[in-house]
């Protein structure tokens, strides 16, 4: 395990994340994070060590066995609460922004923007805005960003080549976060 502490680490909640939406595998996830496979199995093995993420063996179709990861009701617990505080970050941003408040959104921006690619990813900031927001400051869109703003009319969590799959993401389901279906998500 790392020494990263996971409230700390965006990519560790944009992991959380896929999982909750039923994106089971190392490689479907770094494909629906953007993220790079061997940064999604150091997170992932973080996450189990944590309780947050339960891994499970299982059997492929044509023998051999690949791990599969479920959120455990803890991790549930952490992911919703950030979502939460992201939400309520998400709208002092548009006050800033609609009251054309450059100084706040910038000095925020310096202080958070690790967080922008999560908020992107889980639906909490829409990418249309974001890239308004930025063009207003005058500043440019991180590799991280672009992997997400680029998908404006998309879903951010969907398969970037568009390949089959067995999750709701990847077939074009609903990919955007926060629309959860049964179960007691309360904190």
């Amino acid at each position: 395990m790392s020494n990263v502490r996971v409230n700390e680490s965006p990519n560790h909640f944009m992991v959380l994340d896929a999982i909750s939406r039923r994106v089971k595998t190392v490689d479907k996830i770094a494909k629906v994070t953007r993220l790079d496979e061997a940064e999604v199995e150091l997170v992932v093995n973080d996450l189990v060590a944590q309780r947050l993420v339960i891994g499970e063996e299982k059997k492929k179709l044509f023998g051999g066995k690949r791990m599969e990861f479920d959120i455990s009701h803890t991790g549930l617990r952490l992911l919703n609460a950030k979502k939460l505080e992201l939400e309520k970050q998400a709208q002092q941003i548009q006050q800033w922004y609609q009251g054309g408040q450059t100084q706040q959104l910038q000095s925020y921006m310096e202080n958070n923007r690790m967080w922008i690619p999560m908020m992107l990813f889980s639906g909490i900031i829409n990418a249309m805005f974001f890239m308004s927001m930025m063009s207003l400051m005058g500043m440019t869109i991180s590799p991280a960003e672009t992997g997400f703003a680029g998908d404006v009319g998309s879903d951010a969590g969907a398969a970037a080549d568009g390949s089959g799959g067995d999750t709701e993401a990847e077939a074009g389901g609903d990919a955007g976060g926060g629309d959860f279906s049964g179960g007691d998500f309360s904190l």
